[in-house]
């Protein structure tokens, strides 16, 4: 087997867009490129994707302003250089979690036909038993927990202090709690 020595003079030739150079180059790395990344992939596209960008900013170095310290190590670099444009691309391909393996041994989370009947008849209930407070009681809950209102706004409201409102929200809240409790139990 005869080993290709990169020099100086060879990447002098790369650098300066030698058409045979060039050549030698992507046929010496793509067998290289393909090996590497075949064990770890199983797309043939995303591996010509991968040899591809790998030549391009290869290249695109060489022709920089920056250069190789080692012309010999450019084998290594190129390696390198491959590897770290398979990772991002693996990165940017999975950016949700994988899906577990006993993702259907999973309960679904959503919710049921049963649950939404539940909830209908849990949010008439709420409305019947408001509409059976007093309407100083109706109000006052309504203020603050539908219409989320500014407790200074609500004590304007009910010409109240915030001591005495906090009264008023609790008692409303305890007589609410009773005939939500009575309503459930008289339910079938």
């Amino acid at each position: 087997m005869t080993q290709t020595p990169f020099d100086q003079a060879y990447l002098t030739r790369l650098r300066a867009g030698d058409p045979e150079t060039e050549r030698h180059f992507v046929a010496h790395f793509s067998n290289a490129i393909r090996l590497t990344l075949r064990y770890r992939l199983r797309s043939w596209e995303l591996i010509e994707d991968i040899r591809q960008e790998t030549f391009l900013r290869v290249l695109n170095f060489l022709r920089s302003e920056r250069s190789l310290d080692r012309p010999e190590r450019l084998g290594a670099y190129v390696h390198s250089v491959c590897i770290n444009v398979m990772m991002e691309l693996l990165r940017a391909s999975t950016r949700h979690p994988p899906i577990p393996e006993d993702a259907h041994l999973v309960a679904d989370q959503a919710a049921s036909p049963e649950g939404g009947v539940v909830t209908r008849e849990r949010k008439e209930m709420v409305r019947s038993v408001l509409e059976e407070l007093s309407d100083k009681d109706r109000r006052i809950l309504r203020a603050v927990f539908f219409d989320e209102m500014e407790k200074a706004e609500i004590c304007k409201r009910f010409e109240v202090d915030r001591d005495y409102l906090r009264v008023l929200v609790h008692r409303a809240k305890l007589r609410f709690r009773e005939a939500f409790e009575k309503a459930a139990r008289a339910q079938p």
